[in-house]
């Protein structure tokens, strides 16, 4: 390997790790708000893409079923559960918050599809549009079981996956799309060595994202509120923090990051229904290395994620898989060997 292949290889390491970063960011960001792992967050992503892809192809995305069809199965399951407990003040409530609010980004895609728009106007719709899916997803089927063990909570974000998967083929079909470019041009370095700008947009985008999200975490109330229910739901619950409230945030900033990511991979690879379960398998690897509770090591792990990646893809395409999740083998067995063992009682006496 000569140093113009390493360059190359470096560079298109750290464009997959800055999307696997993205993802980690917001796998945490559930995780550590609601312990739920949220296996469909690549699902998303890949519903924002096959739609952005939708609109440069002059046809209506059909997320828009795909969101409706979840707003009347949350609408539903809210009215009964405010008929169960007969608060019958709060359903109209329920209904615009649940069933109207995401029918906004459904209107406004349909205003949009099949017209000449400018390609900001079909992004920022195509992200608009998926932003509802993740809290409806959780509000559906995660919420009514919130309390249950992380064990418990995995399967169901695991059956939660295969469900968004029919569906997804249900509603986009088994056709692979791509989108324009983002950016055209390349950054010519010395040697002959150049950088396309949408790898370059992609490196800024985490850059300048990552640094938004420190900001809300560390200057804004509702980021204080979220750092504080991750940290101690019940002390959160005492200070009149709603964690039922900030579970409905956090579900929907990491949809909202699920969205970016498909808009930035669209135009590098062919995205299916079902592209986004390798790219949240391997964001889970980088969430792992960062112990799913730390935003900077999650960082640190999803460019290690993505250099491996690119390395192993020169070595052996085949194996690259293998090696990217390989790498979770050594970091678990060094955490098993630092993080201290609590018996199930003494946290029980403990809280």
């Amino acid at each position: 390997m000569t140093w113009d292949v390493a360059l190359i290889l470096s560079v298109d390491g750290l464009a997959n790790g800055a999307v696997y970063l993205l993802a980690g960011l917001g796998l945490v960001l559930i995780f550590s708000v609601t312990r739920v792992v949220f296996v469909p967050f690549g699902d998303v992503a890949a519903f924002a893409a096959l739609s952005l892809a939708a609109f440069e192809t002059g046809r209506t995305p059909p997320t828009i079923g795909l969101v409706l069809t979840l707003a009347i199965l949350a609408v539903l399951a809210e009215l009964w559960g405010l008929a169960r407990r007969r608060d019958y003040a709060r359903m109209p409530r329920a209904v615009v918050l649940w069933g109207l609010l995401p029918a906004l980004p459904c209107l406004a895609a349909w205003a949009v599809a099949g017209r000449a728009m400018p390609a900001v106007v079909n992004i920022v719709v195509s992200i608009a549009l998926v932003v509802p899916i993740t809290p409806l997803i959780a509000r559906i089927a995660l919420q009514p079981i919130a309390d249950a063990s992380v064990l418990v909570l995995l399967i169901a974000s695991l059956a939660l996956h295969f469900l968004l998967s029919g569906l997804g083929l249900l509603f986009f079909g088994p056709e692979g799309s791509r989108t324009n470019p983002l950016a055209s041009g390349a950054l010519t370095l010395g040697n002959g060595f150049s950088i396309s700008a949408q790898t370059l947009l992609m490196i800024a985008s985490a850059i300048v994202l990552s640094g938004l999200f420190y900001l809300m975490f560390e200057r804004t109330l509702t980021g204080k509120a979220l750092r504080a229910t991750a940290v101690n739901r019940v002390g959160a619950r005492l200070v009149g923090i709603r964690p039922a409230r900030t579970a409905s945030l956090a579900y929907g900033g990491a949809s909202l990051l699920a969205g970016l990511i498909g808009v930035l991979i669209a135009p590098v690879t062919t995205m299916y229904y079902d592209s986004g379960f390798i790219i949240g398998l391997k964001a889970f690897v980088a969430a792992i290395i960062g112990g799913l509770t730390s935003y900077p090591l999650t960082a640190v792990g999803a460019l290690a994620v993505g250099l491996v990646e690119s390395f192993a893809s020169f070595w052996s395409g085949a194996l690259k898989d293998v090696m990217v999740f390989g790498l979770l083998i050594p970091v678990l067995l060094l955490r098993s060997f630092l993080v201290t063992r609590v018996d199930e009682d003494e946290e029980e006496i403990d809280q």
